[in-house]
């Protein structure tokens, strides 16, 4: 009878503890359960691969399929958010870019034929080099009126974008000295402004403009021909990319890390 009864005591006792094991497995998919939720929140195409290839590894390599970003949210979720790669933002500005280059070739397509305008792409943006010949008579910044009715066109297909724009004046080296230009450095820089003034009255947001005065320095060529002081007086547009590169803070060589 004692024997029967500690038999009986065990069972009871061994079933009490039972429900410990069902527990812990329910908490198990739970955590998992929200672990794949909190990874399906963010969007991005490296971790679906991994938790894709995590599932196949569990449960077969056919039990599941590979997920892709593009995969529908689950339901009670928010919408996924595509996430855009930094060289697709690249290309599609760059593609945007060349655009506009080909559209102010367009309206400025008798003076680049003439040798009188080059206009260039880089990462740093769209560069049209304007001889100051065709801009302003010598020693002047008034623009010439041939000249602000080419600018006009360019001012046209400015305003359709967003970009910053810096407008650049540079002389050769021979010297000036006026009561309105003490120096190459006024010179440049009035003439610069002229074209920046000229581009607000036409549309342009005056906060995408900025100018510079580079007087006779940054020459394209030696100042030893008049041909190349033709080259040397010019003024730049430069169209900026959103994007020209990464910044990265330089830190001061021997200082104490900071806290």
């Amino acid at each position: 009878m004692r024997r029967r009864r500690k038999y009986l005591d065990q069972r009871q006792s061994d079933n009490h503890e039972r429900w410990l094991v069902s527990y812990a497995d329910f908490i198990t998919l739970l955590f998992a359960f929200f672990v794949v939720m909190y990874a399906l929140s963010t969007v991005s195409e490296g971790k679906y691969r991994v938790l894709s290839d995590s599932l196949i590894n569990a449960f077969g390599s056919k039990a599941v399929e590979r997920i892709a970003p593009e995969a529908a949210p689950l339901a009670g979720t928010l919408p996924a958010r595509r996430s855009i790669r930094p060289g697709d933002a690249q290309a599609r500005q760059r593609e945007q870019m060349r655009g506009i280059a080909q559209d102010i070739l367009k309206v400025l397509d008798s003076l680049v034929r003439e040798g009188q305008v080059k206009v260039t792409q880089s990462n740093r943006g769209i560069s049209v080099e304007i001889n100051a010949s065709v801009l302003f008579a010598s020693g002047q910044a008034q623009l010439r009126p041939d000249s602000g009715r080419a600018l006009q066109q360019v001012a046209r297909v400015l305003t359709s974008t967003e970009q910053a724009i810096q407008v650049e004046g540079y002389t050769d080296n021979a010297p000036i000295s006026t009561p309105q230009f003490p120096s190459n450095w006024e010179l440049s820089a009035a003439r610069a402004a002229s074209v920046a003034r000229l581009f607000i009255d036409n549309g342009v947001a005056e906060r995408r403009l900025s100018v510079i005065g580079y007087g006779p320095n940054r020459a394209r060529a030696p100042n030893d021909t008049p041909e190349n002081r033709a080259h040397n007086r010019r003024v730049t547009l430069t169209i900026l990319a959103e994007t020209p590169g990464k910044v990265i803070d330089i830190p001061l060589v021997g200082a104490a890390p900071a806290r």
